[in-house]
């Protein structure tokens, strides 16, 4: 199947808090031409939106270049890469992406109610030949010849959340009304060790869905919310690979760490194949 390059049609801005800093955060997404990819700008640095430039994994997925770094682009870049988006320029202000309601929804709408152009050029594709795999203990992401691109996702958690599965096609269409909305989530006793780190200090009922022993303290999107945001969080990842992945991905308690160990597997096996990970001048 033949994909074409897009962007955004007209510039998209968006403003709030960061999750784990609490710092106030700004990004604006514009328009970019035909191969210049995903880049972030932040500081006057330029970083592109490979694998090669992921700094740290931890708690988010974090990039970063010549001593700049931003946190916490997954949910950024899955809205970019579930609405089909291949070239765009975003500019950061502040250490991460605006948390937003804890999900990609408003950045996904946003880009929906805007539009997308349609460009020329055909965008690369990554089409593996054979199995390729990633392990951390007993968490797995393997990545297999496919005809279209699909995710199954297995996400095993302490009560109340349990054994969630996930099964299908997730961009577009689908991606705006089954995933987008998905929002992080985490047990109270999280959130307090995260807190005495100096980390979460954005976090509130509004941005993040969080789980007491009895249950939610929120009303759930889905019954299954958990394994939706990590398919989400996947595919904010899984654009790091800088082409469209024709394959099929099984992920089983996977994160942002075996998800960039497995982007930047891929992207120097076939590496000559994809957009160079350097800025342009």
């Amino acid at each position: 199947m033949t994909h074409y390059q897009t962007t955004v049609r007209e510039p998209l801005a968006f403003e709030g808090v960061g999750l784990h800093s609490g710092a106030p955060c700004r990004v604006q997404i514009r328009p970019a031409a035909p191969g210049t990819g995903l880049r972030f700008v932040s500081s006057g640095v330029e970083i592109p939106a490979l694998a090669e430039y992921v700094v740290e994994t931890a708690r988010a997925t974090v990039i970063g270049k010549d001593g700049v770094t931003i946190s916490t682009v997954e949910h950024m870049l899955a809205a970019l890469f579930g609405m089909g988006i291949s070239n765009a320029e975003l500019l950061v202000d502040g250490p991460e992406i605006p948390v937003a309601d804890g999900s990609a929804k408003i950045f996904a709408e946003a880009i929906a109610a805007a539009g997308v152009t349609t460009q020329r050029e055909t965008r690369a594709s990554f089409v593996p030949s054979s199995a390729s795999f990633a392990r951390d203990g007993d968490r797995l992401v393997i990545v297999l010849p496919a005809a279209t691109f699909c995710v199954k996702f297995v996400a095993d958690f302490a009560a109340p959340i349990g054994t969630q599965f996930f099964d299908g096609e997730p961009n577009g269409d689908m991606f705006l009304k089954e995933i987008a909305g998905a929002r992080t989530f985490g047990y109270v006793h999280e959130v307090e060790a995260l807190l005495k780190r100096g980390l979460a200090k954005g976090g509130t009922l509004e941005n993040a869905l969080v789980f007491a022993p009895a249950g939610p303290l929120q009303p759930l999107r889905w019954e299954n919310e958990p394994v939706r945001h990590k398919v989400l969080d996947l595919l904010g990842d899984f654009a790091l690979l800088g082409a469209w992945p024709q394959c099929e991905i099984i992920a089983i308690k996977s994160g942002h760490k075996l998800h960039c160990i497995m982007t930047q597997q891929l992207r120097s096996q076939i590496g000559a194949e994809l957009p160079a990970a350097k800025a342009s001048s």
